[in-house]
Parts: C-alpha cells; structure tokens; sequence
C-alpha cells in the first residue's frame, strides 16, 4: 500500500484539515475575547504559536493511533479486519462540516454586524481625538478677544524705600483697572488675577497666556520727597514689545486727587491705542462764533 493510501486510510488527511479549521475557529474566539479585557498582545501570540506547534502532534497522533471500540490503541495492535477508521473518517467528515458551518456563520457574524459597529466606533473615537487636537490647541493660545481687545493691570510697582507708598501704588492700580473695567468694548482681567503677580518674576508672554490677555498694562511709581514720578506702560503680549509709554510728575498734595488724574491721564490714550479712538471734533457754526464776538463771549 502506498503512503498516500495509507494517510488517507488512517484518516491523517481529515484530522490535519479538523485541527486547521478548528485552530481557525479558536483564534478567531480568542481575538475578540483578548481585545475585549485588553489582555497584553504577547497573550495572542502565545496562543498562536501553541495553536502552529500543535499541527505536527495532531498528525503524528492520527498516524500511529487509532480509536477503536475498545479505546484509543496504537495502530499496529488493531486487526485491519476490525478496523474502524472508515467510520472515525465520517465522524470527522461530519465535525469538519459543522465547524466550518460555524467558521461560515462566525465570519458572516463578523462581516455584516461587528464590522459596522467597529467602523461607527473607529469614527466616533477619531472624531473624539480630533476634538481633543483642537480643544488642547485652543488651550495652548493666549485666550484673547477677536480683534486682541483684553488687557490686564498688573500692580504698580513701588520703587521707593517707603513703605507707605505701597498703598498709593496698589490704588493707582486699581483706579486704572476701575476705569479700563467701563469700556465695554474692553476685556479686562481681574483684579484678584492680576494682582496674583504682586512681587513675583515672571515674562509678560506667561502673564498672557495664564491669564488670556493680548496687552498688559504695567508701571512704577517713584517718591521723592513731595514729588511722585508715575511711569505706564502698554505692552503687546504677542510679541513682547512696548506700544504706549508715558511719565507723570506730580506733588503729593492729595493722593486721591492724584490717582483720580494720573488713571484718567493713562485710560484717554489707552482707548486710542487700543480700541482706535479718536477726538472728536465738532464742527460750530461760522454765524455761532459771529454772534458770540458781538457778545463778546469767548469761543473755541
């Protein structure tokens, strides 16, 4: 007998194709279940080369034994008159037919209903990522207005050796912030925010960014006897450069009176920078100023 026969009498065949389509089956089930408790890859590698160094074992054990009605014997002690591997062989035929039906039914299972319900989930998880992009770009930029209409007053700071002159720093501060605060095209920072840097090192780009602005507002104040210096500065966050500066002199004859004019002083050109306003002027009427000289009245 040739040895083709002989691995098909002994049913070598079949139970090559058994283990195969079953192995198939097996790995198939062990996909899903390792992806969802999110088990380590190397679980499913493992598997898998157990399931490969399997296939030789199963055809060495299909060629030396044989079930019989008595048990599992070795070949060469069964009688080939008492054989029974014409019916072993249809049993086979019979579990390589049903698992292949359940592989058929698996694989249509896979197709038509998992597959639709992992590409609605590979959608929503991209359209998730792709949120998330934009929400933490969007949490990386200076939070400022449109057109850059925000502004924080940082506190004063007194350069003088009195104490005492703190307090007439932090109110001019203040007063400055009171002001800005009633434009309402203006956003401007909180107080508690802002005043958050009092005595702190730190980069105009940070003080930006932490607290959303486009422009700071900053300044010094110095004392000299009865003479205070006051120097403002307006500065663009962006890129770290000084749009409006200026320096008020004054006499401490009454510190409200000065915080009063010097914030007023500071909030007029800062609108202009700013926002873009501009005087206005209004046009009189040459007969109004004619009318006023025979009065004799003043006029602009």
């Amino acid at each position: 007998m040739s040895l083709f026969n002989e691995l098909k009498r002994r049913n070598v065949f079949k139970v090559a194709i058994a283990y195969i389509v079953v192995a198939w089956l097996v790995m198939q089930v062990a996909d899903v279940v390792v992806n969802n408790i999110e088990a380590p890859g190397w679980v499913f590698q493992v598997l898998l080369l157990f399931l490969a160094l399997g296939l030789p074992f199963a055809i060495i054990f299909a060629w030396a034994f044989e079930m019989t009605p008595d048990g599992l014997k070795r070949e060469h002690e069964v009688d080939r008159s008492q054989s029974i591997t014409g019916d072993t062989g249809r049993k086979l035929d019979f579990t390589i037919i049903g698992v292949l039906v359940l592989a058929l039914g698996y694989f249509a299972w896979d197709k038509f209903v998992l597959s639709v319900d992992r590409e609605a989930a590979l959608v929503e998880a991209a359209r998730q990522e792709v949120s998330a992009q934009v929400a933490s770009e969007e949490a990386e930029k200076p939070q400022t207005t449109e057109s850059g209409q925000s502004i924080a007053v940082l506190p004063f700071v007194n350069m003088s050796s009195d104490t005492e002159q703190e307090y007439f720093s932090d109110g001019l501060s203040e007063e400055l912030l009171n002001l800005l605060a009633k434009i309402p095209e203006l956003r401007v920072t909180s107080r508690s925010s802002a005043f958050s840097y009092k005595g702190k090192d730190f980069k105009i780009a940070d003080v930006g960014r932490e607290l959303g602005v486009a422009h700071v507002l900053e300044g010094s104040v110095r004392k000299a006897g009865n003479q205070v210096r006051i120097t403002a500065q307006l500065i663009e966050v962006e890129n770290d450069t000084h749009l409006w500066s200026e320096t008020y002199d004054r006499s401490l004859d009454n510190i409200f009176a000065i915080q009063d004019e010097i914030s007023s002083a500071v909030v007029d050109p800062l609108k202009i920078t700013l926002l873009g306003e501009t005087p206005v002027v209004t046009e009189t009427d040459p007969r109004w100023n004619t009318l006023l000289d025979k009065m004799g009245l003043p006029h602009e």
